[in-house]
């Protein structure tokens, strides 16, 4: 295998996934929207082209918009970091079978300071 083929870095292949969300990190690094080319400066290793196939699928999956930048596109995250979190935690919650059980158990693997950061959440007390 060449030392630079696509989907591998330090010699291992990329987790499904992974450059989906090094792509997003690197829009979200950017700060604003971007097109491929810059895109490709921020995830080291990577062909433009596949920047381009995966910043498509990001657009089919409603992560991304995409709007006509000169001869190219500018891609820009639908949501924030923490936005795509919950989101995801939501699609998991509805994939889970019973919610309560699914919510109990979440809730029962909090650290302490994570279970009164919730508390704090769910009766409005914003104060630290």
């Amino acid at each position: 295998m060449a030392s630079g083929e696509e989907g591998q870095r330090d010699g291992r292949r990329r987790a499904r996934g992974e450059l989906e969300s090094d792509v997003l990190a690197a829009l979200w690094a950017v700060g604003g929207p971007a097109t491929a080319a810059m895109v490709q400066e921020q995830v080291p290793g990577t062909a433009y082209t596949t920047v381009l196939t995966i910043l498509t699928r990001l657009c089919n999956k409603g992560l991304v918009t995409r709007q006509r930048a000169g001869r190219s596109h500018a891609y820009a995250p639908v949501d924030d970091k923490a936005g795509l979190a919950a989101a995801g935690m939501h699609s998991l919650l509805d994939e889970g079978g019973d919610r309560a059980a699914v919510l109990a158990r979440f809730v029962s693997d909090l650290s302490a300071e994570d279970e009164q950061m919730l508390e704090q959440l769910l009766h409005g007390d914003s104060s630290d």
